[in-house]
């Protein structure tokens, strides 16, 4: 089902609302809610109702705002642990940011986009800043482009075929045939960069955490304001994060 498609099933609308809710940790209202998912508002009334007597969805009572609940936090740090990302993956992500003075970040691959799920900030004044549970574009980003190089064959062809090239930078790739090149170039070098192509003024790099089978379980990134660190500063740093994600191939679950 595409994401403008509305559930046809009670379950499915609830898990739309949810899901829009946890990509609004600052609130949302009932009439965005029902914009937002197609859902009538009567029925997003009652369905988030439902989640926020499960603790799954918080309401503002002044502002009439709702928000994720501590439990839907207490399971996605549940989440987490299942998949290492927390007691396993931040410590490494720690002693990177240690040798890099930048900011670190890991993620997934999750449909046409990549999910956000650790970040390391760095120690200088500006710096790059992320938020955990947020999605990002693949075609823009170092660790997108990453994730599409060390993505099964069937599945990196079908998403280099699929992936929306917006132009979100001043040097986002928007031809199909430079970014099949620029993830078969990733491919062969074990890593990717982006030179403002998500954000003006931000560099970034990213290696491949690999499975057994040489697939990408995640990826992990250093990522700098211009200003500080060139592509080839970046391109530097690459050993530090492959001697990192050598190790989290390792000790992570491989799902």
């Amino acid at each position: 089902m595409s994401s403008t498609e509305v559930p046809s099933d009670v379950v499915g609308r609830a898990i739309r609302l949810l899901v829009l809710v946890g990509e609004h940790p600052h609130g949302i209202t009932l009439s965005e809610l029902s914009r937002a998912s197609g859902v009538p508002v009567s029925t997003a009334h009652r369905l988030v109702n439902a989640l926020c007597r499960e603790g799954l969805v918080d309401v503002e009572t002044a502002g009439k705002r709702y928000k994720p609940g501590l439990r839907l936090f207490q399971l996605g740090q549940q989440a987490g642990q299942v998949y290492g990302f927390a007691g396993t993956a931040l410590p490494v992500m720690r002693r990177v940011t240690e040798r890099t003075e930048e900011a670190t970040l890991m993620s997934v691959l999750d449909g046409t986009r990549h999910l956000y799920v650790h970040y390391v900030d760095g120690p200088l004044p500006v710096g790059v800043r992320s938020e955990p549970g947020r999605h990002g574009p693949l075609h823009c980003t170092s660790m997108g482009k990453v994730l599409m190089a060390f993505a099964p064959e069937d599945v990196r062809a079908d998403l280099l075929e699929r992936v929306e090239l917006t132009p979100y930078g001043p040097n986002s790739i928007t031809d199909r045939d430079l970014l099949r090149e620029d993830v078969l170039r990733a491919a062969d070098r074990g890593y990717s960069t982006a030179d403002e192509e998500h954000h003006a003024g931000l560099r970034a790099v990213a290696v491949p955490i690999l499975r057994p089978d040489g697939t990408a379980l995640a990826c992990l990134s250093t990522a700098a304001p211009a200003f500080r660190r060139s592509v080839d500063d970046l391109v530097a740093l690459v050993p530090v994060l492959q001697e990192a994600a050598t190790e989290l191939g390792v000790r992570l679950p491989a799902r």
